[in-house]
């Protein structure tokens, strides 16, 4: 095992220099999928303790990211299709999203914290957990804006967006036709749930799924996109790493 860790860390090394000077994505977008292949795989019998272990190791992934300038990233942590999951199976889930929310926006660390999703969908106690993470950070210098995604759906942000502009348009005296003339894709962006934030540069999904599922529809349009195998609570450091260096060797074109 010695040996294996020291070989890992000559190939970190390797990778970091490999990325040295480099562009580095301002905005990281993360799905965190394979919680529960990964506590299937260790022999767990409570797919909850994948969901826990992937919990506990986004705090690791955020560190990383500091440690190479990424300053915003966005974590989908549930979307809106998961409320159809049977409550014995989405309770614990809520409540290990609640835990890591607190130990997010603990004393001592530098990130800040937003939450992103139809939160009126959330049960009270779940909201009311994410907006005190969110109160508590505030104001912190140091480490990334972390967005993270609970009744997250992309179809459902941009609804949201369209029908917010056409109500301050409303609420400004603009009639339909007005309203419909100024809506553009600027003014729908400044109503997303990351309003004044870059959108996702590059966007990583574990446990080799090749899909969006919904994430960042609207702010992926122009992102690279980065499929990795291994399960979350596996995903390393040196994983990462290979996934900034895809990205600091793509030519970005941005459609042109």
């Amino acid at each position: 095992m010695g040996v294996q860790n020291m070989i890992y860390r000559v190939y970190e090394r390797k990778l970091a220099k490999q990325i040295e000077g480099k562009p580095v994505p301002r905005h990281v977008g993360i799905m965190i999928d394979g919680n529960r292949r990964w506590a299937r795989s260790m022999g767990y019998t409570d797919p909850n303790d994948g969901h826990r272990a992937g919990a506990k190791h986004l705090e690791r992934f955020l560190t990383w990211c500091d440690e190479f300038g990424v300053s915003h990233v966005t974590v989908y942590m549930l979307s809106t299709e998961n409320f159809s999951r049977p409550a014995e199976e989405l309770n614990p889930l809520l409540k290990i999203i609640a835990d890591l929310a607190a130990d997010l926006s603990s004393a001592g660390l530098p990130w800040r914290i937003k939450t992103v999703g139809a939160l009126d969908l959330l049960p009270e106690d779940l909201a009311a957990s994410l907006k005190a993470a969110q109160e508590r950070t505030e104001g912190r210098t140091g480490g990334a804006s972390v967005n993270l995604a609970v009744g997250y759906g992309g179809h459902q942000e941009i609804t949201d967006a369209v029908k917010s502009a056409l109500t301050e348009y409303a609420a400004q005296g603009k009639s339909l036709d007005e309203a419909c003339e100024l809506l553009d894709s600027d003014t729908i962006g400044k109503h997303l749930y990351t309003t004044g934030q870059p959108d996702a540069d590059l966007v990583i999904r574990t446990s080799g799924e090749q899909r969006l599922s919904g994430f960042l529809l609207w702010q992926s349009a122009y992102s690279e996109f980065y499929f990795c195998d291994t399960n979350w609570p596996d995903f390393r450091r040196v994983d990462f790493l290979r996934a900034l260096r895809s990205f600091s060797n793509r030519n970005r074109r941005y459609g042109k």
